[in-house]
């Protein structure tokens, strides 16, 4: 089978492993399983993860690390007719993911001039063919109104994925889809969404694997991402209960919109997977 595994609430929560999670992906790879990881995160290159995960047993191969960031990269390197000057609203995690699939990543001051007070003139030389937007802690009016211009003068608008949010130690702190909504609003254009819910990270990793997406089994604990992208490319998935999801929220649901199978914990996904695989 070819795993897609969700990270966070999945095989970690803050700096800790999960119980059990490594140790069984780690048995299904040895087992002849892929093991792929899907994140909406998009602020870090994939290599970032490699020693975290190698720190708590997990299977770590770099080409199976998919970011939301890795994906618009690699879905915007692939359009046709070919874009070959991108614009980034995000981290340098972003740029770098941009660069490696042969992209030029044009600066704001690159992409456009001031030409009044807020008022951006989009240059020649710039001129960026797409915009991707993910979270962006720098983000300021300058780059909401200069992506904005980029994309009323015919660049294409693409975000990592539209979390609004995301959990911190802390408390909840603005997401990624609180830019796109901002660039959304100034633009007049619906950004296209890579991320989950939709079905175009999953698609992409598959993809890096080398296998069939309906080979695919997503694992997550969310069931505002992780579900409804298995659903939306209509594969299998479980959920695991170890994240922001309790078995209650199933209650709430249409039962369309169920996973294949709950899993409480590790022992319990051991179990379901066994099944799974037939």
């Amino acid at each position: 089978m070819l795993l897609l595994v969700d990270l966070d609430g999945t095989v970690w929560r803050g700096r800790t492993a999960v119980p059990g999670i490594p140790e069984l992906l780690a048995e299904r790879a040895a087992a002849g399983d892929v093991v792929a990881y899907v994140t909406n995160n998009s602020t870090r290159h994939r290599a970032d993860y490699m020693p975290r995960l190698a720190a708590i047993g997990a299977p770590a191969d770099i080409s199976l690390v998919v970011t939301s960031a890795r994906a618009t990269a690699v879905h915007v390197a692939a359009l046709q007719p070919r874009v070959d000057r991108v614009l980034a609203v995000g981290t340098p995690g972003l740029v770098a993911e941009l660069r490696e699939v042969g992209l030029t990543v044009v600066s704001a001051g690159e992409a456009a001039e001031v030409v009044t007070d807020g008022a951006y003139r989009v240059t020649a030389a710039g001129d960026p063919q797409a915009v991707v937007v993910g979270l962006d802690r720098g983000f300021d009016y300058g780059r909401l109104a200069i992506a904005s211009a980029c994309i009323r003068a015919g660049a294409l608008f693409f975000a990592t994925n539209r979390d609004p949010v995301f959990p911190t130690e802390y408390g909840f702190v603005p997401g990624a889809g609180s830019i796109v909504a901002a660039v959304e609003v100034a633009s007049g254009v619906a950004a296209i969404s890579v991320g989950k819910p939709g079905p175009l990270l999953l698609e992409v990793a598959a993809d890096a694997a080398g296998l069939p997406l309906d080979e695919a089994v997503v694992i997550g604990d969310s069931l505002q991402t992780d579900i409804p992208a298995a659903h939306a490319a209509g594969v299998a998935s479980v959920l695991l209960l170890t994240g922001v999801t309790t078995i209650e929220h199933l209650d709430d649901l249409p039962e369309a919109q169920h996973p294949t199978a709950v899993a409480r914990d590790a022992g319990e996904l051991r179990t379901v997977l066994a099944r799974l695989a037939g």
